[in-house]
């Protein structure tokens, strides 16, 4: 029981739900509009990546409206009040995230004429890689998706009195409808109007809160006393949560995971008209997840500023810091009916957005993975009825995770967690592909078993035995102004406990910070399938076509052809570069030596290897839906 007296803090009012409600209206409506307006030439195809003819701007909104969810507008105010603003630190992190990104992934994939990041695996090794990278890629999204659906539920619940499982399963049931009905093109230009409320949102509370605490100058100075501005930590050590070498490398490995070979990103790139339009939506896209970051990372700023003598967190007003951002908006809008109803909507909007992007990935994935490997000659019509199912079925199972989602802690960690663990070997895995063309399909199994290992080993372990106190310690919070109640009962002092045994791994390799689970399993991934592949025979560069391959060591040898050449590893880079200057680009005929599986599927895929090349915009570009089916 507290015993500080919680000032009153009201409940969601009639508006509230008015302005809340009409934000699942608009996404439902946005569904309907497509599924009607596209419903003469829907294939498999257009539904799962908008027929391959969007533009950049739509995509750029969608892209930063999928990856800041709840998690974002929940999660990092609540971080910095706590622990400071050194979250926003991420800022370089997701530039060098995007660069990767755009230069080094985007372009063999958007050349390969894939719907499925997984394909690339299929070309590249073979059909096994391909199965066990998409079984992972499934786990993780359902995973990950419980969070994204529980946690602002959870938290909208105990503050604002908004039923828990009425919002976990009217989240469940709006986002399976207009995916189910409008596919990839409802789920872009609804995150488009989500990003512009999660956007609005922000900025409401921001204005509100900086002016209630005597304005922005007042703010900063509050935020300097109470050490919340002291940024650039640079203690190397690996065990500390967050400093400036955690979030800056721990962080891009997590966020390259997550983007540059994470289905949801990519399918919303190939389905860009061109691949300078994919490149470009993924650098508008930067603008929009620092847009978002700052006004998260000020949001944190302003609350500590509010209550600073005050801490309602400490005080037990509130069960957990991820209702802190809820319970900071119901008070300071407590004599705005709507308002909050506003905020509600944005963090729903950024649930919304993640939980469509999921389901749309899940289904495109497995359909292309694996309904199309095991039934090759299905009808177009058949195909998107299909389609239509599996978004319905993981739009059920998404809603159920969200469940085992309550066991996981902070919503920040646990999310970046998940990504970690899965997405870092995943990562390596790709990297091993694209980048190194000695990998064969046994290094890349064996480095992606290795790396699932390393990095479910570390991320378990500190689940189960979290890291001292010492090293994840909150910054200090005060409750000097909060009222005491009028307890009339005895305190009791709780007899000491003895410290629980822990392992000898406890506090070194259980503790590392969690931003470092994705780099463990990326470079555990890629270091031990290079060492399997050249134990068992490097992979003969003259057998890769060279669109699978990125040739990196360009950028680093442009002095020397001779040496370039070398570091191809027999790869025919230049015989590639030849078509280009023609305009003609094709890939080369695969060459005896791989086994039959890969030259079959390299067979058939040569044909759409390029899906075409517009000489003005001197890109890539998708040729019409019917030359490509």
């Amino acid at each position: 029981m507290s015993n500080f007296v919680a000032p009153e803090v009201k409940k969601f009012v009639a508006w509230d739900y008015v302005v809340f409600a009409a934000l699942f209206l608009v996404c439902a409506s946005i569904g309907v509009f497509f599924a009607v307006k596209e419903r003469k030439k829907k294939t498999s195809k257009e539904f799962l990546v908008g027929g391959k003819q969007m533009t950049c701007g739509p995509i750029a909104f969608s892209l930063t409206s999928s990856f800041m969810s709840a998690v974002t507008v929940l999660g990092t105010p609540s971080e910095v009040y706590r622990y400071g603003a050194s979250f926003v630190l991420f800022f370089l992190s997701y530039a060098l995230v995007i660069i990767f990104t755009a230069e080094l992934f985007l372009p063999v994939f958007y050349r390969s004429g894939i719907t499925s990041t997984y394909e690339y695996l299929e070309l590249r090794f073979n059909k096994i890689v391909r199965l066990a990278a998409t079984l992972i890629y499934i786990v993780q999204t359902i995973l990950y998706t419980g969070i994204v659906v529980y946690a602002p539920s959870l938290a909208l619940n105990q503050v604002t009195g908004f039923d828990l499982w009425g919002s976990v399963v009217a989240t469940g049931i709006v986002c399976t409808f207009y995916c189910t009905l409008g596919g990839l093109k409802a789920v872009v230009w609804t995150d488009a109007f989500q990003m512009t409320v999660m956007v609005a949102g922000f900025m409401t509370v921001l204005i509100r809160g900086t002016t209630l605490n005597g304005g922005s100058t007042k703010v900063w100075e509050d935020a300097y006393k109470g050490s919340r501005l002291n940024i650039f930590d640079f203690d190397a050590d690996p065990l500390r949560r967050h400093t400036f070498w955690t979030i800056v490398i721990g962080g891009t490995f997590t966020w390259l995971g997550l983007y540059g070979v994470n289905q949801s990103t990519i399918q919303r790139c190939i389905s860009c008209k061109s691949e300078k339009h994919a490149k470009l939506a993924l650098y508008l896209n930067l603008l929009g997840l620092w847009t978002v970051l700052v006004c998260a990372v000020f949001c944190g700023l302003v609350m500590y500023s509010h209550y600073k003598s005050c801490d309602p967190w400490t005080a037990d007003f509130i069960s957990a810091p991820d209702q802190l951002m809820p319970y900071f908006v119901m008070d300071i809008f407590s004599s705005m009916p709507g308002v909050p109803g506003l905020f509600v909507a944005c963090a729903f909007s950024g649930t919304l957005s993640t939980v469509a992007a999921s389901i749309n990935a899940l289904a495109t994935v497995t359909f292309e993975d694996l309904v199309k490997k095991g039934f090759p000659n299905l009808s177009e019509k058949m195909s998107t009825w299909i389609s239509k199912g599996l978004c319905i079925l993981y739009g059920v199972l998404c809603t159920s995770m969200a469940a085992a989602a309550s066991l996981l802690g902070g919503v920040v960690q646990a999310s970046l967690s998940i990504h970690g663990m899965c997405g870092g070997p995943m990562l390596g895995l790709f990297t091993l592909g694209i980048v190194f063309p000695c990998a064969n399909w046994k290094g890349a199994i064996g480095g992606l078993l290795a790396g699932i290992t390393l990095a479910f080993w570390a991320g378990t372990g500190s689940f189960i035995y979290p890291a001292p106190p010492a090293k994840s310690i909150p910054l200090q919070l005060s409750t000097l102004n909060c009222t005491l109640a009028n307890s009339t009962e005895a305190l009791t002092t709780a007899a000491p406990t003895a410290a629980p045994d822990r392992p000898l791994l406890a506090d070194t390799w259980y503790s590392l910070s969690y931003l470092y689970f994705s780099a463990i399993g990326c470079l555990g991934c890629a270091i031990t399938g290079l060492l399997i592949s050249f134990v068992t025979g490097p992979s003969k560069g003259e057998d890769i076509p060279p669109v699978l391959i990125k040739p990196v060591c360009n950028l680093f040898c442009f002095w020397s052809e001779r040496l370039k050449a070398f570091l191809w590893c027999g790869v025919q880079h230049d015989s590639q570069q030849v078509d280009f200057e023609k305009k003609l680009p094709k890939v080369i005929a695969n060459k005896t030596g791989t086994d039959d599986t890969f030259k079959n599927s390299i067979n058939k895929e040569n044909k759409r290897q390029f899906p075409g090349y517009n000489p003005e915009e001197n890109s890539y570009t998708n040729m019409s839906r019917e030359s490509r089916l």
